[in-house]
């Protein structure tokens, strides 16, 4: 019986799943990954770490089924990245991750070389440090050896693909998120890479999420414990493939992905622009369709931070302690903004703010002061997109956040619309290895890969009418404290 495998990587950690024939996950693993904050606002990590990463889960994976044949291996990773490789496809130097915001001069660079409309215009996108094209710039800029020596600029998913296969290319999901990408006609603007000093010959190739880009080479097989010559796919980005985990083929499916961002997607069956400009356009891991979402606010990473740095406890006891509070945390606000924001408005320059602290508030009231504000910020971008018309009548969640019934009572209290749990072991990672799935022999296309893969909790959670009320107030003064930190910080 053939087997595929589906590759997550994220900033916390490389997780990974194993499909048999039948399209049922049989075996998984993980392994961590470290980020790196060299100075503020900076975040990096260590390219030898995703190999090693990716070697350990197949290892995992392998010795749970060792007579499975693995014909086909997909990845979903974390998107928003930049490895800049030598010819032999080495890396250079760390690689800057999404959540670095380094590149901040550059991005208005750009925005004033083309102006921000047009940039909306063509992209989808908006101009924000973020994105890859002003971390390319910022290379050029600041390390001019590192650049003269460079041959690919390389999303974190095709690092992986190249230490593989030998080949180097993206899916639409990654290509479109650097601000280089044209979603009218599917392909990187000469307009917009002579504006931002880009060469287009330096971005990998754009192939379907679904087609095999290569094969494992003599020398990755001995490596990643792989067979020679098993097909490796393009592969998407991490939301992307969380989102088609979850059934987001057509308008209509919210999906929520919990990790240590938050992205909020809606698939789109043309490209949408937002006129508020919370949400983007994105290629979606589906091939010939969108991805409209919020790329996300720091979610996981805030109850992380909360954990290591403030509480020092486990990340896993602030959900505990959360649940020692009461709705509302007592009049404690957060503000998940601990690397910019992205809703209710794009600003690079915004940072993280407790606020209503007094002398009755313990370690409990912050742990459900940082649930509750990122489960406002969510509703920043549900709201949005139902003005649009993408929304359903619920809002299917998947990753960590999902296992926690805590946050997902909170999150339909604030949305006043039920939430539901993905059922599936590492759903993004599930997502990549149903793309893969497509493209072997065990789904004839996505929609028979969604038809026989995708489990949701049989029932939703519903919202508490009482709470609901109290979230509305709450919401609001968020709003208000966002503005007024936003005003502080300008």
């Amino acid at each position: 019986m053939s087997h595929v495998i589906g590759i997550d990587v994220g900033s916390q950690s490389i997780k990974g799943v194993l499909l048999d024939g039948t399209g049922t996950i049989v075996a998984t693993g993980s392994s961590p990954l470290e980020m790196l904050h060299p100075a503020n606002g900076w975040a990096e990590q260590d390219p030898d770490s995703f190999t090693a990463g990716l070697a350990d889960v197949i290892g995992q994976v392998r010795a749970q089924c060792p007579t499975a044949a693995i014909d086909v291996v997909g990845m979903a990773c974390q998107v928003d990245g930049v490895v800049p490789l030598d010819q032999l496809g080495r890396a250079l130097r760390p690689a800057i991750i999404w959540l670095d915001r380094r590149a901040a001069s550059q991005a208005d660079r750009l925005v004033e070389a083309v102006g921000a409309d047009r940039l909306f215009e063509l992209t989808g996108l908006n101009a924000d440090a973020s994105h890859t094209a002003p971390k390319m710039m910022w290379l050029r800029d600041e390390e001019p050896d590192v650049w003269r020596r460079t041959s690919v600029l390389a999303p974190v998913g095709a690092y992986l693909l190249a230490a593989l296969t030998g080949e180097v290319a993206q899916d639409a999901a990654n290509a479109s998120s650097t601000m280089l990408f044209d979603l009218a006609t599917g392909q990187f603007s000469e307009e917009l890479c002579t504006a931002a000093g880009i060469d287009p010959a330096l971005l990998p190739r754009i192939l379907p999420s679904t087609e095999v880009a290569g094969f494992v080479t003599e020398d990755a097989a001995r490596r990643f414990g792989l067979p020679v010559g098993c097909s490796v796919i393009v592969g998407t980005g991490d939301e992307h493939g969380g989102s088609f985990a979850a059934g987001a083929l057509r308008p209509g499916v919210v999906v929520d992905v919990t990790g240590t961002a938050e992205p909020v997607t809606a698939a789109a069956d043309n490209p949408v622009l937002d006129p508020s400009r919370v949400v983007e356009t994105h290629g979606h891991a589906v091939p010939g369709r969108y991805l409209v979402e919020n790329p996300g606010f720091v979610s996981g990473g805030s109850t992380l931070w909360l954990a290591t740095q403030v509480l020092g406890v486990p990340q896993s006891a602030v959900f505990d302690l959360a649940a020692g509070a009461a709705a509302g945390a007592a009049g404690v606000r957060f503000l998940p903004t601990l690397s910019g924001s992205t809703s209710p408005r794009w600003n690079d320059r915004m940072r993280g703010s407790f606020a209503g602290l007094s002398m009755n508030h313990d370690r409990r009231h912050l742990a459900r002061a940082v649930l509750e504000g990122c489960a406002f910020a969510l509703r920043d971008t549900v709201d949005v997109l139902d003005t649009l018309g993408l929304a359903g009548d619920e809002v299917r969640v998947v990753g960590g956040g999902a296992r926690s019934r805590l946050w997902m009572q909170i999150k339909a209290d604030v949305l006043g619309r039920p939430v539901r749990s993905v059922l599936a072991d590492e759903a993004t990672a599930h997502g990549a290895a149903m793309l893969a799935g497509v493209a072997g022999t065990l789904f004839r296309d996505c929609e028979e890969a969604v038809e026989r893969s995708v489990r949701l909790a049989p029932t939703p959670v519903e919202p508490d009418p009482a709470c609901v009320a109290l979230y509305q107030d709450a919401y609001q003064g968020y709003r208000r404290l966002f503005d007024g930190v936003e005003e502080a910080l300008a």
